[in-house]
């Protein structure tokens, strides 16, 4: 193996791969504040960083760590910042206000248990309605959730090609598990990346308007500086920009909002198909607790039986419809996560009775086991 194949080939956790991820996909603006099990990654980039000529800050809470940002978004910069549990809490209204506005961001959530201060060491899956629902009001979002190291470093690409596609805030979740796993990855060669950047303005600077309704959903964007001015606000606003009461404009603004996001799910949502062929069992899982389902399933085809998983990639928008498409096959669902049942409420909602679902839910600070998994399948027969 050539030297620089072996430089491609590393050892990496996921915290690590992430930063690296980041790096590769153009971020070179980060701001966050140190939290476990998150803390590698501004670890790596604060030394990684300035050797790209970008940008290392270390705030003084995870509130000032969203506005600076949003601030470096709008100044032309791909940026990022990661934290866990209780700093996602105090970053929910800049998150709001990054939709509102629509700034392009990254934001990792590293999961940990809780509420409050709860299990900072310890592995969960309890973020996944907070990362939906967490910032108040209307509001869209998108949140991958990557189950290996490598698939990590490829979803925080796709989160900033995301994000700057739809002028939007990307949330990646990971969990403790995954943060800290160690795993070969073989990472791209440089021009092996697609990229993707904001839509820039045609319009000359007199005729600009930041927040214009635009077919696609997603106005174009240019960047602080660079000869244009207008108006930022996380106040309902016009196409201008500047706030406004008037009903139709507020209306056709949150609609526009929605809209970006649902008429493209389809290039949003993913999932991952596993032995789902021919199942009459079906699996649905995220994360870490993906790994141990996927086991499962390989110990219940060895002993006959016809398990299947469907892997969530993209959380948010669900992936309702790629459930709903084996919903008149799969005879029983499990589904399996490290909290009392978030995503399992979700199913059920997807499924509307149309098959049972059984959950395997683990919130102690533990992983889930794939033979706990196996004795659910088992029982199921």
């Amino acid at each position: 193996m050539s030297n620089a194949s072996q430089q491609r080939v590393r050892v990496l956790t996921g915290n690590e791969a992430c930063a690296e991820g980041a790096l590769a996909a153009g971020m070179r603006f980060y701001a966050g504040y140190p939290i476990t099990p998150s803390s590698e990654i501004a670890e790596v980039l604060a030394e990684q960083l300035p050797r790209y000529g970008g940008v290392f800050i270390q705030m003084e809470d995870e509130i000032a760590s969203m506005g600076a940002i949003i601030g470096a978004s709008l100044a032309g910069s791909k940026a990022m910042t990661a934290t866990s549990g209780p700093g996602f809490s105090l970053m929910q209204e800049n998150i709001g206000y990054a939709a509102m506005a629509e700034v392009p961001c990254v934001i990792v959530n590293v999961m940990r248990g809780g509420p409050s201060t709860g299990l900072p060491t310890l592995p969960s899956q309890g973020d996944i309605m907070q990362a939906r629902w967490g910032t108040h009001g209307d509001h869209p979002i998108i949140a991958l959730t990557p189950f290996s190291v490598a698939e990590t470093f490829s979803l925080t690409v796709r989160a900033f090609n995301l994000a700057e596609q739809y002028r939007t805030p990307v949330i990646l979740l990971l969990d403790e598990i995954l943060g800290h796993v160690n795993e070969k990855v073989e990472l791209p060669k440089d021009g092996e990346i697609a990229l993707v950047n904001r839509t820039l303005p045609h319009d000359p600077p007199e005729r600009y308007l930041p927040y214009r309704h635009t077919e696609s959903g997603v106005p174009p964007m240019v960047s602080f500086g660079q000869g244009y001015r207008y108006h930022v606000t996380g106040l309902a606003h016009d196409e201008s920009g500047f706030p406004t009461n008037r009903a139709s404009e507020i209306e056709k603004l949150l609609d526009r909002l929605h809209r970006k996001i649902e008429q493209n799910r389809d290039h949003i949502v993913e999932v991952e198909a596993y032995e789902m062929e021919d199942a009459e069992i079906g699996l649905i899982s995220f994360g870490s607790s993906a790994r141990a389902s996927r086991h499962a399933v390989r110990l219940a085809r060895e002993a006959g039986k016809k398990a299947g998983l469907l892997r969530i990639k993209t959380l948010w928008p669900f992936p309702d419809q790629e459930i709903q498409a084996y919903g008149d096959r799969v005879k029983k669902w499990i589904v399996a996560e490290m909290n009392r049942g978030q995503l399992a409420h979700e199913v059920e909602w997807a499924l509307c009775g149309r098959a049972p679902i059984h959950r395997v839910t683990v919130y102690n600070g533990d992983p889930i086991s794939p033979l706990t998994i196996l004795n659910r399948i088992n029982q199921l027969d």
